[in-house]
């Protein structure tokens, strides 16, 4: 009766075996990876679950349905070709980027000043961390439309000098602007 108890167990133990090899046998051939966060930053955006479908220009399955597809060429509104466009682009943003390190302090400073704020650091990064934000964008918008700054009376400036006073001059409307928005009550001026 021993022997016939253990012959049982050894019957089961050999099926579990069986069983387990198959398990393996059918996770080895399924290669399926998993992923358990994937988390992309744009501008500190975080995208939790990213499902569906991005198509950019035409979908395959739209093009049943399309006789005939003519695209209009148009130029960029620039003098510029495409080398010498981003050559002046990454001047000027260059130079800007300096102006930022050099001038920016001061400006702040002098806006809180004039618009009687109480002095705080913590304004120069953050509004300094915004204009490297926006800088490629102004950099283009002046780039292409580079006529009408041109128009200035002093025309011994280059065309990209002018575009950088222009740059300046919107950052430093822009520290007063933000500054000026500001509420009271972070202003300093008026306690809570």
């Amino acid at each position: 009766m021993h022997i016939q108890t253990q012959e049982n167990r050894i019957a089961s133990l050999e099926a579990t075996i069986q069983k387990m090899r198959e398990e393996i046998k059918s996770l080895s051939e399924t290669k399926t990876i998993h992923v358990d966060r994937i988390e992309y930053k744009f501008d500190q955006l975080k995208v939790e679950t990213l499902e569906g479908t991005l198509n950019i220009g035409l979908n395959p399955n739209d093009l049943a349905g399309i006789e005939e597809f003519e695209v209009q060429s148009q130029a960029l509104n620039t003098q510029f070709t495409p080398a010498d466009y981003m050559k002046r682009s990454m001047k000027i943003e260059e130079t800007i980027y300096q102006y930022l390190e050099t001038d920016l302090p001061q400006i702040v400073e002098a806006a809180q000043r004039n618009l009687n704020i109480h002095p705080n650091e913590s304004y120069l990064s953050f509004i300094k961390q915004d204009i490297i934000k926006q800088l490629p964008t102004r950099v283009d918008y002046h780039l292409k439309n580079f006529h009408a700054v041109n128009r200035r009376a002093d025309t011994s400036l280059t065309v990209d000098e002018q575009i950088i006073d222009a740059i300046k001059q919107e950052i430093q409307n822009g520290v007063v602007a933000f500054l000026n928005q500001l509420p009271e009550t972070v202003k300093g001026m008026k306690p809570e």
